[in-house]
């Protein structure tokens, strides 16, 4: 028998195609948060996905019981769609499952200030961390246990955002240890800061100061042969750990005013430029070491330009000439844009690497891993040719944009006509998230739950009923 929400569903559709019903919307939302706060939630945190009872969790590296994960998706992006649900129903549902999703990450930040990629619960595993609340106890060696704050994946970015927006939230205002909690954690990322104004892949303290600033260039000579050497210590802009530091550096800023971060962003576009190799490859790398030469991370990412994280630093760039109008960020952009129109490969997309100064695409053969410019044997678990062209079509519309336009569209729809319209267009995602869910209030993919699942049809539904309350209608 269909439970009773979903047939008013079906009921509601039928009578208003184009916007559902918002009480359907948000009784689907309900129901599906009241699952996973009940059913999955392990101290308020989540893992990546679970078994399809909800009983064993798993994380990229990881099967347990008890294990949360601070990657997306998990603990940070759900608890952050549900805060966003709670913003826009005002349904208390919301709210306690985000407020736990959020002391959940207070339990399990690192005394270095972020976090790790997940973290296991079960009372023996706590033990292998150096955790915040040790620090507080007095417990500041770290000893043998785990205490590199993690930028890879958008971990600890992902964790900050969260907060940030929970304590930003007028229900969160007498929260003493949520202020306190992402206070530390803004602490400890802004000192961990570079001087030249990049951020390496993991942290354990403050930046070293005496750490030169110098202008990218090319290695007299570089190895064909991967060196396994630790990597973490790099400055990293391999899966857009730049680019979440600046996300949340933005919103922090628009959020509090403070000069803190918007030293900090200017700082990192200063890095980016100083980053963007010369001619005859005007792009970046994924990783920099001291001397800023492209190096070697794992085994699979060698020392060479790349097309996705190019992408992701133009972006950036053009995100502070909006914020600030220096032109100085716009200057960068031409050169690498005519970079990536000379790089393109047969098809008409990009190689992932380009070899350093000759420009040839490379690529790594299957199982041995060994460096080279065929692409016919390649290891599948990595992209290793970038459909970024759409992308960089996108980007150049952007380009186009004045200031002032691109300040009105980050602000958002202004009127009650400009939400319906957005409401119009939210409705179809909306409608088939809702329709997608089970009558235990799960959404399955491959016959488990999964957090990233949750997250988009979560979000879907959050969008339109905050569309349609600001409409008005």
């Amino acid at each position: 028998m269909r439970p009773l929400f979903l047939l008013a569903l079906s009921s509601s559709f039928a009578l208003a195609a184009d916007l559902p019903d918002p009480a359907v919307i948000t009784a689907a939302m309900k129901k599906a948060v009241t699952y996973a706060h009940t059913h999955l939630a392990r101290e308020g945190g989540y893992a990546s996905s679970y078994d399809k009872e909800g009983k064993i969790g798993e994380v990229e590296h990881a099967k347990s019981p008890t294990v949360t994960s601070i990657q997306p998706h998990g603990t940070t992006t759900m608890g952050l769609v549900m805060l966003k649900a709670y913003q826009a129903t005002g349904d208390a549902v919301f709210l306690t499952a985000a407020k736990d999703a959020a002391k959940s990450l207070l339990k399990c930040q690192l005394a270095t200030g972020g976090w790790d990629s997940d973290f296991d619960f079960d009372p023996e595993k706590i033990k292998k961390y150096h955790l915040r609340s040790d620090l507080d106890a007095g417990d500041k060696e770290p000893g043998k246990r785990r205490n590199s704050s993690t930028l890879d994946d958008n971990k600890t970015e992902s964790a900050l955002l969260f907060l940030l927006e929970m304590v930003h939230e007028p229900a969160c205002k007498d929260d003493v240890e949520l202020k306190r909690c992402t206070k530390f954690a803004f602490d400890s990322l802004l000192a961990a800061q570079a001087p030249i104004g990049a951020w390496p892949q993991q942290f354990t303290g403050p930046a070293d100061p005496t750490a030169p600033v110098l202008k990218a260039s090319y290695p007299e000579t570089w190895s064909r042969t991967f060196p396994a050497v630790k990597y973490t210590g790099f400055y990293t802009l391999n899966d857009d750990n730049l680019q979440q530091i600046a996300k949340v550096l933005f919103r922090a800023y628009e959020l509090e005013k403070d000069e803190r971060y918007l030293t900090a962003l200017k700082k990192l576009g200063d890095f980016f430029i100083l980053a963007q190799m010369p001619e005859p490859q005007p792009v970046w790398a994924q990783q920099y070491d001291r001397d800023m030469h492209p190096v070697w991370a794992r085994k699979f990412e060698p020392p060479s330009v790349t097309g996705y994280e190019s992408l992701g630093a133009m972006e950036v760039l053009h995100q502070l000439w909006v914020l600030t109008g220096d032109d100085k960020y716009l200057k960068p952009i031409q050169p690498a844009l005519a970079w990536f129109e000379r790089s393109k490969l047969p098809d008409g997309t990009h190689a992932r690497f380009y070899e350093l100064q000759t420009n040839k695409p490379l690529f790594f053969v299957k199982d041995t891993y060994v460096l080279t410019y065929d692409s016919s044997n390649i290891p599948t678990h990595y992209s290793f040719t970038d459909m970024v062209q759409d992308n960089i079509d996108d980007f150049k519309k952007k380009l186009a944009k004045s200031r002032e336009e691109l300040q009105k569209n980050f602000a958002g729809p202004q009127t009650p006509k400009e939400w319906l319209s957005r409401a119009k267009a939210a409705a179809s995602k909306a409608r088939k998230a809702a329709e997608s869910l089970d009558s235990e209030g799960r959404w399955l993919k491959n016959d488990e739950i999964d957090s990233g699942e949750f997250v988009k049809n979560m979000n879907a539904m959050t969008n339109y009923i905050e569309a349609r309350k600001k409409s008005g209608e």
